[in-house]
């Protein structure tokens, strides 16, 4: 089993920055790659940025160039950089793992509110 927790959500004004965090802990060594979703209000979740299973980190064109995910291997973290935030970056954001065979691990989320 794999834990996943989110942390640095919270109210930011647009142009902003936050920084999200997420610490695995559990079966780590099971875990192939990982990843941040968003789900905003009336919205399907979907991908922000990830890591392949080789460790390359790769974004939707959607996403490219105001969010940053990196790791810490050493302290089982994840994070995603986020710069230039606007309204429409509003959502809950989502840490998710794969695991063997694919299966899907989540957190509970942290929410990011973007308003002035």
């Amino acid at each position: 089993q794999v834990q996943l927790v989110e942390s640095g959500g919270g109210l930011v004004q647009p142009g902003g920055s936050l920084r999200l965090s997420c610490a695995a802990s559990g079966t780590i060594a099971s875990i192939n790659s990982m990843a941040w979703y968003r789900q905003a209000p009336g919205k399907q979740r979907e991908l922000v940025a990830g890591f392949t299973s080789g460790g390359v980190a790769n974004y939707p064109d959607s996403m490219k160039g105001r969010f940053t995910i990196s790791k810490d291997n050493a302290k089982n973290m994840v994070y995603l950089q986020m710069n230039v935030l606007k309204p429409e970056d509003t959502a809950v954001y989502y840490c998710h793992a794969k695991g063997p065979w694919g299966r899907p691990y989540w957190g509970k989320g942290t929410l990011v509110t973007v308003s002035s």
